[in-house]
């Protein structure tokens, strides 16, 4: 039997993108996990198949917005384990000089103790100027 997925898991995968650790973040991810992005052309987002793919798209946001941070995050698990969220401000500088601040969520589904797919939902805002 596989080891359960715990809150404590998913705050360290949060502490691991704040770090821009990429071995990390996916210590916890399935290698068939699903990541559905917050924009695309899609109504849900734009879909990354596979650890190995969803690991190269969480770094382009590191290089995009080098100081990119999930702040404030918090967790909860469902109670058979088989469902996650967490709770965070995204907070970042976009490449025009505007910053990015918004609060989101990501719902994760779980299965044998890995992530397999991971929803993330955000607030729509405007960049905000840097004064």
């Amino acid at each position: 039997m596989s080891r359960k997925l715990t809150a404590s898991d998913l705050k360290d995968t949060f502490d691991a993108f704040n770090r821009h650790d990429i071995d990390g973040v996916m210590t916890h991810f399935a290698d068939d996990c699903v990541f559905y992005t917050v924009a695309g052309d899609n109504e849900y987002g734009t879909r990354i198949e596979g650890k190995e793919a969803i690991a190269k798209a969480f770094e382009g946001v590191w290089t995009t917005m080098p100081d990119v941070q999930w702040d404030n995050h918090s967790h909860f698990l469902s109670e058979d384990g088989s469902r996650g969220v967490s709770q965070w401000t995204f907070r970042a500088t976009n490449p025009d000089g505007t910053r990015t601040e918004v609060q989101g969520v990501d719902l994760f589904r779980i299965r044998d103790g890995k992530l397999v797919e991971k929803q993330a939902i955000r607030k729509q805002r405007p960049p905000v100027e840097v004064k």
